[in-house]
């Protein structure tokens, strides 16, 4: 049996900008070697860090190969999204650990790949400082001349579930309406589309909006109404004529499991920074393949996210497309070396092993 033994654990944080910063775990294993992974983005990087700093003690000796022993034991469902972020962290960096001790890409210790490369969707949302429709529109167009073949924004800043009135579509909402005609206007029609509502919508009022936005093709409307209602997604879904997306807040199995019985969804959008990491984002895309629904995962991330859901997302055949933070920094690819690269929306699977990147410092 391979033994590999974690000896130390540490966080870097790397600032970003005012949308806030990234969280990293660097492990390392008796054999001298340091591994990475992400655990941004989980409420409180402070509190994440802690948890982190307070699990080491459990951690040393652990073997890292005992990927399904280390889930059992450490990923609790009920604890919160602060602790899943942090054990996620740890646990992409196990993978790491793993492949590079056996001279393996990550993903061919998840079964091996489906795909060459993965396709990518810029998500414009953080770097459109200015939000008139102008302002989406010229950060669209840019993404587009940069290769995406696909553009999501979420144009909804100041619609609200607690106050939209019933059957009228209020001045918020027809602003954020104008924001995405601009989009599809620049960037024309065989540019894929995609609209997060963050859930700030009932039922009637989205499929109101829904049916005024039928014109443009929309690739998906992801987080249309709260997911605390089901039966409510699943009205929805069966009311509009574009696919749902959903499911970026959700941490667990049994969770998704819910969603993708009741929901009647067509993607589902799991975080590998939350959700346990690579073997959590994996048994996720079975339960979504057993129903038919595509993966395309939450990704708003840094480029050590970005990279294990890439080495996961080229072992599942339920792939769609990969969420990449587009524009928040202008030094974002030389963080990680080799730097990332981007080709046509696509960014190649690599050989290399473990996660096929290594932290550059900052």
């Amino acid at each position: 049996m391979h033994t590999l033994k974690v000896t130390a654990i540490e966080t870097k944080t790397v600032p970003v900008n005012h949308r806030g910063d990234w969280l990293f775990v660097k492990v390392h294993a008796d054999n001298g070697t340091v591994s990475i992974g992400e655990a941004s983005h989980g409420r409180d990087d402070a509190r994440v860090a802690h948890i982190i700093e307070t699990l080491t003690p459990a951690l040393i000796g652990w073997n890292v190969f005992q990927f399904e022993a280390f889930r059992r034991r450490f990923y609790p469902d009920a604890e919160g999204q602060a602790y899943h972020t942090a054990l996620s962290g740890i646990e992409q960096a196990t993978w790491d650990l793993a492949g590079k001790a056996l001279n393996l890409p990550s993903y061919q210790l998840l079964g091996g790949k489906c795909r060459d490369k993965i396709r990518l969707y810029a998500n414009i949302n953080r770097a459109t400082v200015e939000r008139s429709p102008d302002g989406f529109a010229r950060n669209a167009e840019m993404a587009v001349s940069e290769g995406f073949t696909a553009i999501k924004c979420a144009p909804f800043d100041d619609v609200s579930v607690v106050n939209i009135s019933h059957g009228s579509l209020t001045p918020a909402i027809r602003l954020g309406i104008d924001r995405i005609r601009a989009i599809r206007a620049t960037i024309g029609a065989d540019i894929e589309l995609m609209v997060d509502c963050h859930s700030r919508f009932n039922t009637g009022i989205i499929v109101q909006v829904a049916k005024e936005l039928d014109d443009l093709h929309l690739f998906w409307v992801e987080d249309p109404v709260p997911l605390d209602n089901l039966d409510a997604l699943a009205h929805v879904s069966c009311s509009t004529s574009m696919p749902i997306a959903t499911g970026e807040r959700l941490r667990t199995l049994s969770a998704f499991d819910r969603l993708l019985k009741q929901g009647r969804v067509d993607y589902i959008l799991p975080d590998v920074k939350h959700v346990g990491g690579l073997l959590g984002l994996k048994k996720i895309a079975a339960l979504a393949e057993a129903q038919n629904v595509m993966v395309t995962p939450h990704n708003p991330s840094g480029p050590i996210a970005t990279a294990a859901s890439v080495q996961c997302m080229a072992s599942v055949p339920n792939f769609a497309i990969l969420e990449y933070a587009w524009g928040e920094v202008n030094w974002r690819a030389a963080l990680v070396s080799p730097p990332e690269n981007i080709v046509n929306g696509f960014i190649n699977v690599p050989n290399r092993p473990g996660l096929g990147v290594q932290l550059e410092s900052r």
